[in-house]
């Protein structure tokens, strides 16, 4: 997530972009995967902004974080 830090939210991600190399959750990239491709249709690559706004819309997300 350096790279978007560099770059600025306009940079395009992908959903295993949120997880190390090494695939120590599997379980959890799966269900990031069905949340990216199946729930929301999403193309492999979003713009990160996007993302950042699906996920600040989710009612589960805590307040105060940005």
């Amino acid at each position: 997530m350096r790279r978007l830090q560099k770059k600025g939210d306009n940079e395009g991600v992908s959903f295993d972009a949120f997880f190390e190399n090494k695939n120590e959750h599997p379980v959890l990239l799966m269900e990031v995967a069905k949340w990216w491709i199946e729930s929301h249709q999403l193309n492999y690559f979003e713009k990160a902004v996007k993302i950042k706004e699906m996920i600040k819309a989710h009612p589960h997300y805590p307040e105060g974080i940005k």
